[in-house]
């Protein structure tokens, strides 16, 4: 028993490994949420390079709103990222959970983008920004 739970925790750390830095496109994974506690969960998120998490505003239109949370992003999979909200999310609105880097700033490891900023700006892949919307509950 001890063997097989040994083997099945070194094939999924590979695994995550593997998806980390080589060949997994960057991605975000989240489902439509309870956000009463003041906070939004992404599943798993896969990032180029560190970044961060950026939750919009958004509507029908699918445009990007204002930042209302961020949490850091490591490069590679990140599991279970968690953003404070800063502001009052009702039952219904639509967030957009979006990559974003962590460059062209005046410093490392702090959020600098506001809406339209190049700073810490989205990440695009194919000009496509990674990104998914959910809906509070």
């Amino acid at each position: 028993m001890r063997t097989i739970l040994l083997s099945t925790a070194l094939f999924l750390t590979a695994k995550l490994a593997l998806a980390a830095g080589h060949g997994m496109a960057p991605a975000v994974m989240a489902t439509d949420q309870d956000v009463s506690g003041g906070t939004v969960t992404a599943e798993s998120i896969v990032a180029p390079a560190n970044g961060w998490l950026v939750v919009h505003r958004t509507d029908a239109s699918m445009a990007p709103g204002p930042v209302i949370g961020h949490a850091p992003l490591r490069e590679g999979t990140n599991m279970e990222v968690t953003a404070i909200l800063t502001e009052d999310v009702a039952p219904g609105d639509m967030l957009m959970l979006m990559v974003h880097g962590e460059d062209g700033g005046m410093m490392t490891g702090g959020f600098e983008y506001t809406l339209g900023a190049t700073e810490d700006g989205p990440i695009r892949v194919d000009g496509d920004l990674v990104m998914t919307t959910i809906t509070a509950q």
